[in-house]
């Protein structure tokens, strides 16, 4: 579909939404899996770009990968290990997670894989990461820190302690961790910047290790993660729902003073997506988490809303959505990280609604919107899910929204088009 007209809400929404699984922790669950020693299910997985991705570069890296029942835009996979094994040449599209997790997987592997991926995955920053395998003995050549790689493997990783400067990404830290357990000596990563974006990911790497029986001790005050070389114990498990592409459904009750409601949201959860629930509040909307789910239902006026939103920052295209439909002025701040992403999110989201009739500027660390009569037009994905995701919200109040590329949002959602019809249909 190259141009999408966005729908226009001709009442408040009112439906049930169920959102697939977390493609953050599908994809780390497979990473783990196939690393662990014996086979393991992986249950309710995301059946998306991304994840599909991951599953075919573990199998090109010698893993077994069979893909059971399927619904929902989710998948069954029944994972057994194997001895890992130079993979060619292995596609990383666009997904952020298979070029930071599978290398330190490849440098366990016997000979040399290749990556690279779509034009735009050669400029998100890799640099750190090669970096810190060359430092952990691993030989790789690069392209001044940025795709294509070619890692050598010689079927072991040193390991031992390596410094990173992770402030671009925290999936330099969380890639590392997964594979470390399978080092010689294990890990000792410190991160040598204050900043570091996005922890709640790091959260949930730890978290999911822990449940492998991988321990990883953390030092806060000098930012190092600590474990030694060990088995990964095989484990089954199910996937949560993906509480960030839960949000354009959500944002959709708060822009028309509607109800929808997300069956599944876990009460305790590392997912990033979690922040919705005080977010939207904020902004003036009531939110409800019970055993039915999470449900938000609108308010008749949108409250702009001043927030750092440094740890949670894939929300930041949802929450602009809604900002430019404010009623008062916004400030979303320690999102300057949000440049290397898919695009860059600051200059999109910035273009995009001004494009739409309003007022959004870019400042150091962020954006600030005020408040504006909006209007239709064409505007881009960019190629990125979630900027193809807020322009849809902004289209359920204005008319003649069209978005071009609306395929982005493959990358996490196998059918965004189709549930975002049924939501308004309120199937």
């Amino acid at each position: 579909m190259d141009t999408w007209p966005a729908p226009t809400a001709t009442q408040p929404v009112d439906a049930t939404v169920r959102v697939p699984g977390s493609k953050s922790a599908t994809n780390r669950a497979l990473v783990l899996a196939s690393l662990a020693d014996g086979p393991s299910t992986v249950s309710g997985a995301l059946l998306a770009r991304d994840t599909s991705l991951m599953a075919d570069a573990l199998r090109a890296l010698g893993i077994a990968l069979e893909r059971g029942s399927e619904g929902d835009g989710n998948a069954t996979w029944r994972v057994t290990p194997g001895a890992l094994v130079a993979a060619g040449t292995i596609d990383v599209g666009l997904a952020g997670t298979v070029m930071r997790f599978v290398p330190p997987v490849a440098a366990l592997a016997n000979g040399a894989t290749a990556f690279d991926g779509d034009p735009r995955a050669r400029e998100r920053p890799l640099g750190p990461m090669i970096s810190a395998l060359r430092d952990l003995g691993v030989t790789c050549t690069d392209s001044n820190g940025f795709l294509p790689l070619r890692v050598e493997g010689t079927g072991h990783v040193p390991g031992g302690a390596v410094d990173i400067d992770a402030s671009a990404s925290s999936q330099f830290v969380s890639g590392l961790l997964l594979s470390a357990a399978r080092f010689d000596a294990g890990l000792t990563l410190t991160h040598t910047e204050r900043s570091l974006p996005s922890q709640p990911h790091i959260a949930m790497t730890l978290h999911m290790l822990a449940e492998h029986g991988v321990h990883v001790d953390f030092d806060a005050e000098r930012m190092t993660w600590t474990l030694a070389p060990g088995p990964i114990a095989a484990i089954d498990r199910t996937i949560e729902p993906d509480l960030s592409n839960a949000g354009p459904f959500l944002a959709a009750a708060v822009a028309t003073a509607g109800t929808i409601t997300v069956p599944g949201w876990p009460h305790h959860t590392t997912q990033a997506g979690d922040h919705l629930r005080g977010l939207l509040a904020e902004m003036g909307a009531q939110v409800r988490l019970g055993d039915d789910g999470l449900t938000v239902t609108g308010p008749g006026s949108i409250r702009g809303i001043d927030v750092d939103l440094f740890d949670v920052g894939e929300l930041t295209p949802i929450i602009a959505a809604l900002c430019a439909l404010a009623a008062s002025p916004s400030r979303m701040r320690g999102i300057a990280h949000l440049r290397g992403h898919e695009t860059d999110r600051l200059a999109a989201i910035v273009e995009t609604i001004n494009a739409l009739g309003g007022r959004a500027y870019e400042t150091g660390d962020g954006i600030t919107v005020e408040p504006a009569a909006l209007h239709g037009a064409t505007v881009s994905s960019y190629d990125d899910h979630r900027m193809a995701t807020a322009a849809a919200v902004i289209g359920l109040v204005v008319p003649d929204v069209h978005v071009i590329g609306m395929a982005a949002t493959t990358k996490t959602l196998p059918d965004f088009p189709g549930m975002w019809h049924g939501m308004l249909a309120g199937d």
